[in-house]
């Protein structure tokens, strides 16, 4: 059986630089995916042209765009890239100038042009659900993605809250920490499972 060897992170994309390059359907899917998660995005986009939806978006959040053709100096001081044009050339010159330059870049649509994938996610509050299916699978993802939001709580920021507080006041060192907190949310999971019962 095949491994997802993708490795999952939480990126703080307010601190980071992210390019998308295009400005049709996948480029208005791609930022509003980024601005849904994260409003505070610092996101820059350059295409030829842009959907009227995309430019309402990009002004309601302050994204600067830039109405012209993709060139190797709009990669200036980026963290990662996103390219969504439905130019293959296009799209795969962007890969190989970020990969030059060692940025982060997403090809959509093309998994061997990507080093990383926009899965699907699920926000409540503090905790944030990621999902990957290894780039096989998208509409799998957007059914895990309902599937985990129907499960978890929406007063799941309540629990995180009081865990925290609770993080606090234990003594010990990290190992009895961590088994103080292990019996602790034990006892919540157990007492949820008698719920549904």
């Amino acid at each position: 059986m095949e491994r997802n060897e993708l490795y999952p992170v939480f990126l703080k994309v307010s601190q980071l630089n992210v390019l998308i390059v295009g400005g049709g359907n996948v480029a208005l899917e791609k930022l509003t995916f980024l601005l849904k998660s994260s409003p505070n995005a610092k996101v820059e986009m350059v295409s030829l042209m842009f959907r009227e939806e995309t430019i309402a978006l990009a002004e309601k959040f302050g994204i600067k765009m830039h109405i012209d053709a993709y060139k190797a100096d709009y990669l200036e001081g980026k963290h990662m890239v996103v390219a969504t044009t439905d130019n293959v050339p296009v799209n795969e010159q962007v890969y190989h100038d970020c990969r030059a330059r060692t940025i982060l870049v997403n090809v959509a649509d093309n998994p061997p042009f990507c080093d990383f994938y926009m899965g699907g996610i699920v926000t409540k509050g503090n905790v944030k659900v990621a999902i990957s299916t290894n780039g096989k699978s998208p509409t799998t993802a957007k059914r895990l993605r309902q599937f985990f939001e129907d499960v978890i709580p929406d007063n799941i920021d309540d629990l995180v809250q009081n865990l925290n507080e609770f993080r606090k006041t234990i003594k010990g060192d990290f190992e009895e920490k961590v088994e103080t907190l292990n019996e602790f949310t034990k006892g919540l999971v157990q007492k949820k499972e008698q719920d549904e019962n």
